[in-house]
C-alpha cells in the first residue's frame, strides 16, 4: 500500500520540485519495505505451512488413536481404502486450510481496509463509487462457497470408494489372476475412476463459474476507478498524482479479493475433510472401559457364561441365553456346524464384541469390570485367519512380547517347530516375509502365529482352528506343543477336525439352538443318536 502513496507524492510534489535526491530517498524507503516483506514472506510460507502440518499431524495422531479403540464390529462395516483416505487426503486438505485460511483472510481484510482508507483520503465520493460492487462480490463468494463444499464432500466420498476399490483389487490380485478376471477388475476400476472424474469436473465447473463472475466484477471495479477517476480529475477534484495513486490503490484493493478466491477453492475441501474427520471422531467405540473399571489381577481363570445372548447390529441373533462354566486349567473344545456361534462365544471373552444380554465372569467378576488392556493381556488368541505384518520373521514373533530377548524368540521358534524353516531362510529370523506373510506357506504362517502366542504366554488360550492349515505330520507335532502350552492354563479350542480335540477335557457341541451336548470325546461318541456322534461319523465317512 506504500507504493501508490509514494507514486502520488512523487508525481504531485517531487517531480514539480525536480528534487531527484528526495525521489531516491523515497525509493530507498520503499526498498526497505520490500526487504522487510521478503523476510515476512519466508516467515509466512515456512512457519505457516509448519503450523498447518503440525495441525494435520496431531489430527492424524488423534484419528489413528481413535481407530485403534474401535471394536471388531466397527471394522465389519468399513472399507480399509476409505479409512486410509480419511487419514491422508482429508487431513492434508484440513492442514492447508488451517494455514492458508486464517492467513489469507487476515491479509485480505487488512489490505481491503487499508486500501479503502487510503482511497477515502484521496476522494470520498470516488472511493464509495468504486466500493459499490464489493457487496455483490461478497454475496457471490458465499453462494459459490456453499455449492463447492457440497460438491467437495461428494468428491471425498468418491475418492474413498476409489481407494477402497484399488486396495481391494491390489490385495486380491492373486485371486483375480487365478480366475483370469483382469478384464472384470478393469471394468470395475473404470466405473470408480469415472465417478471420481465426474465429481472433480463438477467441482471445477462450479469453481469456473465462480471465478469467472469474480473476475468480471473485479475488472468492473478497475473500470469504475478509471472512469470515475478520470471524471473527477477533469473536473479538478483530484490531482494527476492522486488519480494515478488511486488507480494503483484499486489494484491493491482487488488483490485481496483474488486471494479470497484462492481461499474459496481450498476452504470447501478443508471443511468437507473436517466434517468427515468429525464423523469418525464422533463415533464412540461401542466397546470401552466402564467408568469404574480396574486393572485385572492375575487370573485363576474360572470362566462362566451366564444367560449370554448376542446379536449383530443388523439384528441377526447368534447366541440365545447360553450358560457355560469352564474351570481353571480346563481344556474345552467347541465343535458344530459353521455359523452356529462357536467363534462368537470365544470372541466375547476378550470383549472383541460385547454381550447383548447376560454376563461373562472370570473368577467371579464381570469382565466389564476390568480395563480392556489388562483383560486382553491375559488372553491369547490364535485365529484361523492368521494376520502377519509386513516385516521380518523376528518382528512378527516379537509382537507377542515387544521387549523379548533373542534367547526368548529362539526358544519359542523351537517350541513352534519353526527352527528348520528359519534355518532355510536366506536371512534367518531377519528374513522379510512380505505383505501379510505372502512369502510363507499357510502352515508356516500358522506356526509363526503359534510362536508369537508362545511368547505372549497368557493364562487363557483361545485356539480358533489353530492347526487347520498344517499338514498331518506337522499338525501332530504342533498339537503336542499346544498341549504342552495349554498345560495348567484354561484353553478354549474351536475345531472342525475332530481328531485334533480328542484330548480335550470337555467337548461342547454348539448348533443353531445353542449348546446341544457336552462331555468327553468317549462319552459323546457313546451316544448313538448324539449330535457329536453324527458329526464324527460324517467326518470319517462311517455314517451308514
Amino acid at each position: 500500500m506504500a507504493f501508490p502513496v509514494a507514486v502520488n507524492h512523487v508525481i504531485d510534489t517531487l517531480l514539480p520540485g525536480k528534487d531527484f535526491g528526495l525521489i531516491i530517498t523515497a525509493a530507498v524507503a520503499l526498498l526497505f519495505f520490500y526487504i522487510l516483506n521478503t523476510f515476512m514472506q519466508y516467515v509466512v510460507t515456512y512457519f505457516g505451512h509448519m503450523l498447518g502440518l503440525n495441525i494435520e499431524t496431531d489430527m492424524r495422531r488423534d484419528l489413528f488413536s481413535h481407530l485403534q479403540k474401535q471394536p471388531f464390529g466397527f471394522y465389519d462395516n468399513q472399507k480399509t481404502g476409505k479409512l486410509m483416505s480419511r487419514m491422508t487426503t482429508d487431513l492434508f486438505e484440513i492442514g492447508e486450510v488451517a494455514h492458508h485460511g486464517p492467513e489469507d483472510i487476515f491479509i485480505s481484510i487488512m489490505s481491503l481496509l487499508g486500501a479503502f482508507f487510503l482511497m477515502l483520503n484521496i476522494n470520498v465520493k470516488l472511493a464509495v463509487s468504486t466500493f459499490i460492487l464489493v457487496p455483490i462480490l461478497t454475496v457471490l463468494i458465499v453462494y459459490f462457497n456453499k455449492r463447492m463444499t457440497k460438491v467437495t464432500t461428494k468428491i471425498f466420498k468418491d475418492l474413498g470408494n476409489f481407494n477402497a476399490g484399488v486396495e481391494n483389487a491390489i490385495s486380491g490380485v492373486r485371486v483375480v489372476q487365478a480366475f483370469a478376471n483382469e478384464p472384470h477388475e478393469k471394468g470395475r476400476f473404470a466405473v470408480l475412476n469415472q465417478a471420481y472424474r465426474k465429481s472433480k469436473l463438477m467441482f471445477y465447473k462450479v469453481m469456473g463459474v465462480s471465478f469467472s463472475f469474480n473476475y468480471f466484477l473485479m475488472r468492473l471495479i478497475s473500470l469504475f476507478a478509471l472512469l470515475f477517476g478520470a471524471y473527477f480529475t477533469i473536473n479538478g477534484e483530484i490531482s494527476y498524482g492522486e488519480f494515478v495513486g488511486f488507480i494503483l490503490l484499486t489494484n491493491v484493493f482487488i488483490r485481496p479479493i483474488e486471494k479470497i478466491n484462492n481461499v474459496i477453492e481450498s476452504y470447501p475441501k478443508g471443511f468437507a475433510g473436517f466434517k468427515r474427520f468429525l464423523e469418525v471422531m464422533d463415533t464412540e467405540p461401542a466397546i470401552q472401559d466402564e467408568k469404574n473399571a480396574k486393572p485385572a489381577g492375575d487370573f485363576r481363570c474360572d470362566i462362566e457364561y451366564k444367560q449370554v445372548s448376542f446379536e449383530y447390529n443388523d439384528g441377526k441373533k447368534v447366541l440365545n441365553h447360553i450358560n457355560l462354566s469352564i474351570k481353571a486349567g480346563e481344556t474345552v473344545a467347541f465343535v458344530g456346524p459353521s455359523g452356529a456361534g462357536k467363534t462368537t462365544i470365544c470372541n466375547l471373552l476378550p470383549r472383541f464384541y460385547d454381550v447383548s444380554a447376560g454376563e461373562i465372569t472370570i473368577d467371579g467378576e464381570n469382565i466389564k469390570q476390568f480395563t480392556l488392556p489388562s483383560l486382553r493381556a491375559q488372553i491369547g488368541v490364535v485365529q484361523q485367519d492368521v494376520f502377519l505384518f509386513s516385516g521380518t520373521v523376528r518382528e512378527n514373533i516379537a509382537y507377542g512380547k515387544l521387549d523379548a530377548s533373542d534367547e526368548e524368540i529362539e526358544r519359542v521358534v523351537k517350541l513352534a517347530h519353526l527352527s528348520k524353516v528359519v534355518a532355510e531362510m536366506p536371512d534367518g529370523l531377519d528374513t522379510i516375509i512380505g505383505e501379510r506373510g505372502v512369502k510363507l506357506s499357510g502352515g508356516q504362517k500358522q506356526r509363526l502365529a503359534i510362536a508369537r502366542m508362545f511368547l505372549k504366554n497368557p493364562p487363557i488360550l483361545i485356539l480358533d482352528e489353530a492347526t487347520s492349515a498344517l499338514d498331518t505330520e506337522t499338525e501332530q507335532v504342533i498339537q503336542a506343543s499346544l498341549e504342552e502350552l495349554a498345560e495348567g492354563r484354561t484353553t478354549l479350542i474351536i475345531a472342525h477336525r475332530l481328531a485334533t480335540i480328542k484330548h480335550a477335557d470337555r467337548i461342547i457341541v454348539v448348533n443353531e439352538t445353542g449348546i446341544a451336548e457336552t462331555g468327553t470325546h468317549d462319552e459323546l461318541l457313546a451316544r448313538e443318536e448324539g449330535a457329536y456322534k453324527r458329526l464324527y461319523d460324517a467326518q470319517f465317512n462311517t455314517l451308514q
